[in-house]
């Protein structure tokens, strides 16, 4: 196993500290021996054996941001929780830093799930996971893997795999384009072997310009303000590496989402410009399934993107609780 990690000890998340919950640093390790941190929450009137939550994302942030605002507000709800930074980033391990990878991804979610299975104030019959944004896509592809998964939620959902294959709203969806991407960051692998470093694509851009797309301010709004920066969120600083998502352009992680047997809620916000991943992922994950009953689409009116990342009058987390302990 990896050495001790060097986790902060002080407050430092993007949102306030509830007074409901009991809060500490965890630590657990996946089947790579990656070593991963995780921030526990616990209801402070716990008692007994109770449902607990993992919960990740979104894509290049840290559990310091969104992922910690709903591990929170579901242990007030009852739930134990652990919002997990993913392999390779914020204050979890892995080298090198700054990768991102389909199957090492989906076993973070699989190994968070060995680590509650395990802890005495946790029922192992009643776990499920929650992922946002990108670690939507993720925790889709775990729940087709992990039958231990009792139930899923997915927030302002997408799709890795797709948007790498095939761009933005599905623009760049043509071999050619696909093949021009892969030459040059395999050219790039290439320059980085050599010079022995890794460069980082650049997080959100910074300073914004008066042009940029919507979804772009969209992002610039949470990542490069005060409402959502994190010294240790990707998106916030520097990015991923360039060739760090590469291994997503011909790895579908939904391939096999309409096996999954367990109960699946996604949100999304109907104004979000990545709306069309959860809608598309849903269609794809009742087809041909033989358990559709207890899977649902939830299109929240006039939020965008980010609104599900951290606006706490606009994420439904009464009817996620319901859902979970519905289904858990």
């Amino acid at each position: 196993m990896e050495a001790k990690l060097n986790l902060a000890n002080e407050w430092d998340k993007t949102f306030p500290e509830s007074k409901k919950v009991r809060h500490r640093k965890v630590t657990f390790h996946n089947r790579y021996g990656i070593t991963l941190a995780a921030d526990l929450y616990e209801p402070v009137q716990a008692d007994g054996r109770l449902p607990a939550i993992a919960v990740s994302g979104p894509f290049g942030a840290v559990k310091e941001q969104s992922s910690g605002l709903y591990a929170q507000a579901m242990a007030e709800r009852g739930f134990l929780t652990i919002a997990f930074d993913p392999s390779f980033t914020g204050e979890s391990g892995g080298e090198p830093r700054y990768m991102a990878s389909p199957d090492i991804n989906t076993e973070d979610f699989q190994a968070a799930v060995d680590f509650l299975s395990v802890q005495d104030n946790v029922d192992e019959e009643k776990i499920g996971i929650i992922g946002i944004c990108g670690w939507g896509g993720m925790a889709l592809n775990a729940a087709a893997l992990d039958t231990r998964i009792k139930a899923t939620v997915t927030s302002t959902m997408y799709d890795m795999s797709r948007v790498n294959a095939n761009g933005y709203f599905d623009e760049e969806d043509s071999e050619s384009v696909r093949y021009e991407k892969k030459k040059a960051l395999n050219t790039q692998r290439i320059k980085e072997y050599k010079d022995g470093n890794y460069v980082r694509s650049g997080g959100v851009v910074d300073p914004l310009p008066e042009d940029a797309p919507f979804f772009v301010k969209d992002y610039y709004d949470y990542y490069k303000t005060g409402r959502g920066y994190h010294e240790r969120s990707l998106n916030s600083n520097d990015g991923w590496n360039v060739t760090g998502c590469m291994s997503f352009m011909n790895m579908p992680i939904l391939k096999y989402s309409n096996e999954i047997r367990s109960a699946v809620l996604m949100l999304h916000g109907d104004k979000a410009h990545s709306c069309y991943f959860s809608k598309d992922a849903y269609k794809n994950m009742i087809m041909h399934s033989a358990y559709k009953d207890n899977k649902e689409l939830m299109i929240i009116p006039e939020a965008v993107h980010t609104d599900l990342y951290d606006k706490t009058d606009v994420i439904p987390f009464d009817k996620i609780a319901e859902f979970l302990k519905k289904n858990m």
